[in-house]
């Protein structure tokens, strides 16, 4: 009998060329579809709640498959972390109805920016934060993105869309907050345009380095030009932090964890 199984999954995404499959280049897609066809001896199609791009870190990403196998969810969380790479792990598996679809059904996406400011590199922290030199007006940041909040049509800090889509999305947060040596922007929205976390956020470092005014960038929310946040931040610095839906994950199923290890013996 044919399930659907929903995954959530963190990932490192350096040396990934995004989450969806590519003809040319490793995915995180592709590495799910060997890892279910490994341990379950049947290829299934993955399907995930947004198409993170290259570099882009995830810590919750959501996917779901369809899958023939008896195997209980529980043990296929420590089953897929056997033949996955270290860069990659399932957090937690649930059995979800047919009907569950991880894009469409999700509610909002949190994506967070972390921002190094200053002083001297961290090589520990290099490959999941963007380093700038100076330090940044961490209140001017604030009230420009206060005006990000609500429906807007985004398409100033939107990257390259097929012709006839809508660029209107619904922004329900947008915090900067520090974090020691790190300032993090925290966006939450219904969905998010291409490059748009990037862009929003490289436009706030902007404000925050006294190039740009907080009234320019609010008239840059509301002007409709496409592509005008031009400053676009590396995809190093971003993660997809949750991915949230009404009814999952499933209330009278407690989230599955699974430390990976590949050795008997490894902590």
């Amino acid at each position: 009998m044919t399930r659907r199984i929903a995954l959530v999954i963190e990932y490192d995404g350096t040396g990934y060329a995004g989450f969806q499959r590519q003809t040319n280049a490793p995915s995180i897609q592709e590495e799910l579809e060997n890892a279910i066809e490994s341990l379950t001896t049947v290829r299934a199609t993955v399907r995930g709640a947004g198409r993170t791009d290259a570099g882009v870190h995830a810590a919750a990403q959501v996917a779901a498959f369809d899958t023939d196998s008896g195997l209980a969810a529980e043990r296929m969380v420590a089953g897929l972390n056997h033949y996955l790479g270290e860069q990659i792990a399932v957090r937690a598996a649930y059995d979800v109805p047919q009907s569950f679809d991880p894009r469409r059904h999700a509610k909002s996406r949190v994506y967070r920016y972390r921002l190094l400011e200053g002083g001297q590199p961290s090589p520990l922290r290099r490959s999941v934060t963007h380093r700038l030199a100076r330090r940044l007006d961490e209140d001017a940041m604030r009230q420009a993105a206060a005006s990000l909040l609500g429906e807007h049509d985004f398409r100033a800090f939107s990257g390259t869309q097929p012709q006839g889509r809508t660029f209107v999305r619904r922004m329900t947060r947008a915090s900067v907050d520090r974090d020691g040596d790190e300032l993090v922007v925290e966006l939450e929205a219904n969905a998010f345009l291409p490059q748009q976390v990037r862009r929003t956020t490289g436009a706030l470092v902007n404000v925050g380095l006294g190039r740009m005014t907080v009234g320019e960038f609010e008239r840059m929310v509301q002007s409709g030009a496409q592509g005008a946040a031009e400053t676009v931040l590396p995809a190093r610095g971003l993660t997809l932090q949750e991915v949230r839906y009404a009814g999952f994950p499933p209330e009278n199923d407690a989230t599955t964890t699974h430390d990976k290890t590949h050795e008997s013996g490894s902590p």
